[in-house]
């Protein structure tokens, strides 16, 4: 019977090797946060001649890379004592941050309230109340707007004892998080041959924990830019030197562009050696590629992102290692990027190359 054991272990070796690395999760949820595997991109690294590869963070238990921030502020919030057994985490936040807050705070036993924009469908309203946050969908207005659903959570978290905004823009542990495990995961990975990292920034704290870890480590050799939407400003305030304009647009990518630096970009963004700017028709285009090319059921922001990662590998030239962030699968947002009757209200439809218009199954 052990030999014939050993016979189906000696094909997946390699994958017992892993799972012996990676344990077992003692802690509960919170331990399997991270240690998400890099993907090679077949397609794209075939067609650019270097080797394209996306950190699969949607393999995170809670299905985002926000799992990690979300884990880093509450534990900063314990480790300063203003956030006790029994206590109440408070953020504004519209998508994947207050799910994986929602996923932290069941697991060690805090209640969690969310304000998000009543802009939001009301999927992700649901989502959150099953996941046991006390949701307050309030409106859209602009962030100087003192109405503006983080001002309005930080003033709930003030007016409770025993409470914690975890203010997830500003609060340097989000880009903590990624500093000490995003960045080191994907050096170790590579086992230090990479040249060059992108993604797109919400907070900030991706981009920044990784590219300073990335830097550092390299001693500067790495190069690492941003990935940035329509509707953003980060990509003309990289662009031109530091120079920050108005906002105007808006892109399908959700969670990602921003209208300001925000402390946990800051420390880092004179870092970073450029900036791209992709259209939404790039970034739906590559949701359908990644479907039908890589097997990949990715959001749009992480298409986003694999867009970046293809250009700047076509930038750097054949040869190059380009790694980037797979934010998240596309569950949460089917009944948009699959959807024939938003794609064209977007003006997207004529994006889509005719041969993967057959995954477009909802009306």
């Amino acid at each position: 019977m052990a030999e014939q054991v050993s016979q189906w272990e000696a094909p997946r070796q390699h994958g017992i090797e892993i799972s012996q690395a990676q344990r077992i999760a003692k802690d509960g949820f919170i331990d399997a946060i991270g240690k998400t595997p890099l993907i090679r991109m077949k397609r794209l690294s075939e067609e650019t001649g270097c080797e394209v590869l996306g950190k699969a963070e949607f393999q995170n238990p809670g299905g985002s890379v926000k799992d990690r921030a979300a884990l880093y502020v509450v534990e900063a919030a314990e480790k300063a004592g203003v956030l006790r057994e029994g206590g109440t985490v408070v953020e504004g936040t519209a998508g994947n941050t207050g799910i994986g807050l929602a996923h932290v705070c069941r697991s060690k036993g805090y209640k969690l309230v969310i304000y998000m924009p009543n802009t939001q469908s009301q999927g992700k309203v649901d989502l959150l109340r099953l996941l046991g946050a006390e949701v307050y969908p309030v409106p859209a207005v602009a962030y100087d707007n003192p109405e503006n659903y983080n001002h309005q959570a930080k003033r709930h978290a003030e007016n409770m004892d025993n409470a914690v905004w975890t203010n997830q823009f500003d609060n340097t542990a989000n880009r903590l998080g990624h500093l000490e495990t995003t960045g080191p995961e994907i050096w170790t990975q590579t086992g230090g041959k990479l040249d060059a990292f992108t993604c797109s920034t919400g907070t900030g704290g991706t981009l920044a924990g990784v590219t300073r870890y990335l830097k550092t480590k390299s001693d500067g050799r790495v190069k690492c830019y941003l990935a940035d939407p329509p509707g953003s400003v980060l990509y003309s305030y990289i662009s031109s030197g530091g120079h920050l304009t108005e906002r105007s647009g808006s892109s399908i990518t959700e969670g990602i562009g921003q209208g300001r630096v925000t402390d946990n970009l800051k420390p880092d963004i004179d870092l970073l050696d450029g900036a791209l700017h992709i259209a939404d028709e790039k970034s739906i285009e590559m949701v359908y590629r990644c479907l039908d090319e890589e097997g990949l059921y990715l959001g749009a922001s992480s298409c986003l992102n694999v867009v970046a990662a293809k250009e700047v590998a076509e930038k750097l030239g054949r040869g190059h290692t380009v790694v980037t962030i797979l934010c998240d699968g596309a569950y949460r947002y089917a009944d948009r990027l699959f959807s024939r009757k938003w794609l064209e209200e977007k003006k997207l439809l004529g994006a889509i190359p005719k041969h993967l218009e057959k995954y477009i199954v909802l009306t």
